[in-house]
């Protein structure tokens, strides 16, 4: 019985959908807006230059100058500083994607990958900055926000950390060679058209599922953020739009960008399906990072708002 419990619960979304399909589309074209308006324009450009970076040689670069400083703060191999710089640039799910292109170059073992997946998978600053700075009107919100999920994920990889360096993966792969320009500028590029699409899908999914249960919610303003951050990063942090840039409303807006929402969960696991990498680990590490940052924004918003 345990198995069919997914197969129940999607025929019982497809029923709601069906009968309520008015709310849905409406749930769903809203998602489509922010896809277009939002999420788009800021996250494409950052997910080209990230895929750039990666081509061209940077990850190797920083492994080599700054891996030892990440074996000491995170006792992870220097391959981990991959995922880490690029998933804080790039955003989600990118860091899960180097982490499990990292597993199955072998380049990293499987508790590794997973540890390296508790911190790496991030929200990057072209939406924190750019879209959840913007729902503030407020530049200096969008830095205080990411500052403040940086120093959260820092602090989860330093909880994460185990006692001793992990011993080197066995039958690791060569780091892949550098691409010339020419070559890496057009695969960036659609590599970063499919990571958008894949992302405003989920975005999409997800709103029209939150539109199902959004006009029954009786919630404060803050809480009805909360509970739809829960769900999906892009609606949570958009249902803050109006409110002024307060302690609390800024600490919300970390605990909704740290955590993620289900619909970043769901787009791990895709990136992950192909691997041995549990996903368990991330959920903590998420849950971790949201309630990290949300400390250190209203303790830092208390002087700067």
């Amino acid at each position: 019985m345990k198995k069919y419990l997914p197969l129940f619960l999607v025929l019982g979304l497809f029923g709601a959908l069906t009968v309520f399909s008015a709310q849905a589309a409406q749930g769903a074209r809203e998602s489509l807006r922010i896809c277009a308006a939002t999420l788009a324009p800021s996250l494409l450009p950052f997910f080209v230059l990230s895929n750039l970076l990666s081509s061209l040689g940077l990850p190797e670069l920083l492994s080599g100058s700054a891996g030892r400083t990440m074996a000491r703060l995170f006792r992870v191999s220097p391959g981990g500083i991959q995922a880490f710089f690029l998933g804080l640039s790039g955003g989600y799910p990118l860091g899960a994607s180097v982490v499990a292109d990292l597993r199955r170059d072998g380049r990293v073992s499987r508790d590794e990958a997973e540890r390296l997946l508790a911190f790496c998978n991030n929200s990057g600053p072209a939406f924190i900055i750019g879209a959840a700075g913007g729902v503030f009107q407020s530049p200096r919100a969008g830095l205080l926000l990411y500052a403040a999920h940086v120093l959260a994920a820092v602090a989860v990889g330093v909880l994460f950390r185990p006692r001793q360096a992990p011993e080197p993966a066995p039958s690791g792969k060569a780091p892949p060679e550098s691409v010339s320009f020419a070559r890496a500028l057009p695969a960036a590029v659609a590599r970063a058209v499919g990571s958008v699409m894949t992302v405003c899908g989920y975005v999409v999914l997800f709103g029209a599922l939150v539109a199902l249960v959004e006009p029954y919610l009786r919630l404060p303003a803050v809480a009805n953020a909360l509970f739809l951050g829960f769900l999906e990063l892009g609606s949570g942090v958009t249902a803050l739009g109006g409110l002024a840039p307060t302690p609390a409303t800024l600490a919300a807006a970390s605990l909704i960008l740290g955590w993620g929402g289900l619909s970043v969960h769901c787009q791990t696991m895709g990136v992950l399906a192909d691997t041995d990498i549990s996903c368990a680990r991330h959920l903590a590490g998420r849950a971790l990072c949201g309630l990290i940052a949300a400390v250190f924004t209203f303790l830092a918003a208390q002087a700067l708002f």
